[in-house]
């Protein structure tokens, strides 16, 4: 929960940031029921796809052959105004072609090979079929129909003819090419069941690389199983169960390694287990607890058991489904051809000798992603009109120095230390299956220029780095927490834990009402909170607590905050000249970050955008008097490595 609540404010800031994709990859996914389904099947709205079908019955039936329209969509050429400069619709296109149109490609070949393999096998999806599913979709979130559908209109921009066919369609579709895969067995059912209300062993773990220290180490916890969370502390390589005196979230049966699950189940509690070999490394795990199962009727749960084995199942057998539908199948990728591009002017793949055009494929990109795309393309817009403005330019030099800042905070260097950049860039762009120029044009471009707007202005003042030493090496509280989403529910929790104030009964209040995850999976223990960290209503309370004091109810933003003291940590003896340098480039970097930030909400409320493909328009704000914005706790909040 500290963890959580000191990055708070920062999380906010950077979630502004991404709202106008400038922060790398920050793309809203589209709604669909599983990742196999959405590679195997997404849209050939352009194509003769599939069975004629509506997100309705009784409506008129969609023509597979045309594109689907979206309500509002403009129908002139001019997608975008941002300061009287407009963004013309090639151009959108052209900017969503470059950097999906490879995807995009892939699942209109595969969305015409699988209907194309339906319908060899007389597979229909009716109207009716269509309409039930969409009906238990909604139901399963506990929405009514129009509700959903109208959620996913809004929010992901999928309008309801767009969900039933190129959503609804080719799961069905799918469901019933696969029928027979998708029989669910008792035992699988019942296997389901213990993995989620079965028994759970809460426990500690130590991994490490080095098999004749894990036997030493075993030998040690065997005689002192008290000491299980100092020795994770001094020598788990795991570091996030390490950093938490080894613990992890609870071991069900079924979900994880079979070796650790067979040993942790053997084990009462404050038991340590013999060395478990888990692949390169030697693990033991401790006991702290064997939790009783949950008292759940099997015919209460059983439908929903069955399902969800149903969709792993299915995502399962369409990588099958979609190897025997390719076998027969006669595809010509021209796209990435440069020699078929030649021969086939205006053609981008073949399927069977059917062509896909390049019209087709940028009108689907454009459908599918151009709201992201020209969200992004007018942010660099507004870039580019306020480095004219500022008489700035964006060289080579800074985007490279750029690039070697980030690799420098990945940590990827050489033998000898330094940077290695080219290492960066194809590890990156490989991870997030772009080029080169992309990846400089959307992350690297946009994060160089707004620095170049804003750096000089970044100053680190001896109160900041005063700060930092504390936030980062003075005494901190260690707490125990409970976090609610309502006061009424976290008046409920406090009066239960003033009338018992011992730490195990605070620690199973968490478990049972904590609405925050880490702190209810580990019964209400939080990483020590210090000075300095974002949260000021929170740390001004720990601060003031004694050992086993519980706290009022602290108000953090929308949550409530229950606090139980547990001690306080000593200060780290770090003389701060050693230190004043890193401090001074971390808080800097900080503060830069969030300058940046502020620096693109004031270009975005200055300007005038107009966005015809959203249909929404801004205009320039008009100043606050009194306005000012804080942010100084968060540059000095404890991240210097230490």
């Amino acid at each position: 929960m500290s963890g959580m609540e000191a990055d708070a404010e920062l999380r906010a800031t950077r979630a502004a940031h991404r709202k106008h994709r400038l922060i790398w990859f920050a793309v809203a996914c589209a709604v669909l029921l599983t990742a196999v389904v959405i590679r195997l099947c997404q849209g050939d709205r352009t194509a003769s796809a599939s069975p004629a079908e509506a997100a309705n019955a009784g409506e008129p039936q969609v023509n597979a052959d045309a594109p689907l329209p979206r309500i509002g969509r403009p129908q002139h050429d001019v997608m975008a105004l941002v300061n009287g400069k407009d963004i013309s619709r090639p151009m959108l296109i052209d900017a969503c072609v470059k950097r999906y149109g490879k995807e995009v490609l892939e699942s209109l070949v595969n969305k015409r090979l699988i209907t194309k393999h339906c319908a060899n096998r007389g597979i229909a999806v009716t109207n009716d079929e269509i309409t039930a599913e969409i009906d238990r979709m909604a139901k399963r979130f506990k929405l009514g129909r129009e509700q959903w559908l109208d959620l996913l209109q809004k929010e992901r921009g999928v309008s309801p003819q767009e969900y039933a066919r190129d959503i609804i369609w080719p799961t069905l579709a799918l469901r019933k090419l696969a029928d027979a895969q998708l029989q669910v067995s008792p035992q699988e059912i019942q296997q389901a069941y213990e993995k989620e209300f079965g028994e759970m062993i809460r426990a500690r773990l130590i991994a490490v690389s080095d098999g004749k220290k894990a036997a030493a180490l075993h030998d040690q916890l065997a005689a002192h199983p008290d000491s299980f969370a100092r020795v994770a502390i001094e020598n788990s390589e795991d570091v996030n169960s390490a950093s938490m005196g080894g613990i992890i979230q609870p071991i069900r049966r079924h979900v994880g390694d079979k070796n650790i699950e067979a040993e942790a189940f053997k084990l009462q509690a404050g038991q340590v287990s013999p060395v478990i070999s888990v692949g390169n490394q030697f693990v033991i795990i401790k006991c702290d607890e064997r939790i009783a199962p949950r008292s759940q009727p099997m015919a209460e749960v059983q439908p929903r058991l069955v399902e969800r084995i149903k969709e792993e199942k299915l995502r399962a057998a369409a990588d099958g489904i979609f190897a025997e539908v390719q076998k027969s199948a006669v595809v010509k990728n021209v796209y990435n051809d440069p020699q078929l591009s030649k021969l086939m002017p205006g053609v981008v793949a073949t399927v069977n000798g059917d062509p896909i055009t390049l019209q087709e494929l940028g009108q689907e990109c454009m459908l599918r992603h151009g709201d992201e795309v020209l969200e992004s393309e007018i942010s660099k817009l507004l870039l580019k009109q306020a480095l004219s403005t500022a008489n700035v330019t964006v060289s080579q030099a800074d985007l490279d120095a750029e690039m070697r800042h980030a690799a420098e905070l990945a940590g990827e260097l050489d033998d000898k230390g330094k940077v290695d950049l080219a290492k960066w860039v194809a590890k990156i762009t490989e991870q997030n299956h772009v080029s080169k120029e992309i990846y400089v044009e959307d992350a690297v471009w946009p994060s160089a220029a707004l620095k170049k707007l804003t750096a000089k202005n970044v100053q680190v003042t001896d109160e900041d780095i005063a700060k930092g030493y504390e936030a980062n090496y003075g005494e901190r509280v260690r707490c125990r927490a409970i976090v609610c989403s309502q006061m009424r529910r976290a008046q409920e929790v406090w009066d239960k834990a003033r009338r018992n104030p011992s730490v195990e009964f605070f620690g199973e209040l968490a478990e049972q009402y904590s609405e925050e995850p880490q702190s209810k999976a580990l019964r209400g223990e939080i990483p020590p909170i210090g000075k300095n960290g974002g949260q000021k209503p929170v740390e001004d309370v720990a601060f003031q607590l004694a050992d086993g004091q519980l706290s009022g109810i602290i108000q953090v933003g929308e949550k409530f905050v229950i606090l139980r003291c547990e001690g306080r940590t000593k200060p780290e003896n770090m003389d701060l000249d050693q230190v004043r340098n890193i401090l001074k480039q971390d808080i800097f970097e900080k503060k830069l970050r969030i300058a940046m930030a502020e620096k693109f909400d004031e270009i975005n409320s200055n300007a005038r955008v107009d966005n015809y493909l959203a249909g929404t328009s801004h205009t320039p704000d008009k100043p606050k008097v009194g306005e000012q914005k804080v942010r100084e706790d968060i540059a000095v909040r404890p991240t210097v490595a230490r």
